[in-house]
């Protein structure tokens, strides 16, 4: 199956995209990690977006397309694809349908992961990890069972992201809403769009998602 799966910074997106990659086969395909590989690898598509970027300009939907086509070309045709980060535009809608054709594909799930803004604020900016392991942390739910010991080595050094905080987690929900609001009316006309409580634990989210793609 392909799916584009939606949601916030901090709604878990990475953690179930990265469940249906493992326990699925699928193949996470993130606009941007693909854009940052391709120019590291110094593709003739990847030399073609440094070039853009390098003049401080935005890669182009053409470019992005270039991308995904050429990811989905390398992919084994029984292989189930999760679009990341893209599409973002009603524009980019319309080349996704035309890329999937191209590969005798199609979508068959726009999966969003609906959440509480106040709790995802609570949840993103208790959370702390070790400095040592990465070991994760949080104020709130999951403090380590010795204070100020980290459960995994024993380090007694934590971090916090210093962008983990409410002012920048608002901001991003109000950037996840303008760039979902011109897609999703698209995907709901073709009866698409299923919604999961992204509030719920990790497990139960991933059941959710796992019975819409049976």
């Amino acid at each position: 199956m392909n799916i584009i799966l939606l949601g916030p910074p901090g709604a878990g997106k990475g953690t179930q995209a990265q469940r249906l990659v493992d326990n699925r086969g699928m193949r996470q395909l993130s606009t941007g990690d693909m854009l940052r590989a391709a120019v590291g690898a110094g593709t003739p598509i990847g030399l073609k977006a440094k070039a853009v970027m390098d003049r401080g300009e935005l890669v182009s939907d053409e470019i992005v397309s270039e991308l995904i086509d050429a990811e989905l070309a390398a992919m084994d045709a029984d292989s189930g694809a999760i679009f990341d980060g893209y599409p973002r535009t009603a524009a980019q809608a319309g080349m996704l349908d035309t890329i999937l054709a191209s590969h005798d594909r199609k979508l068959h799930k726009v999966i969003e992961l609906e959440v509480d803004e106040d709790a995802l604020v609570d949840r993103i900016t208790g959370r702390f990890t070790c400095a040592n392991c990465g070991a994760g942390y949080h104020d709130r739910y999951k403090q380590p069972e010795t204070e100020g010991v980290c459960d995994v080595c024993g380090s007694t050094e934590f971090k916090r992201r210093p962008d983990d905080n409410e002012e920048t987690v608002r901001t991003r929900m109000q950037e996840y809403r303008a760039k979902t609001a011109p897609i999703l009316p698209i995907y709901e006309q073709r009866d698409l769009v299923e919604r999961v409580d992204g509030m719920a634990s990790i497990d139960e989210v991933s059941e959710a998602i796992n019975g819409l793609l049976r």
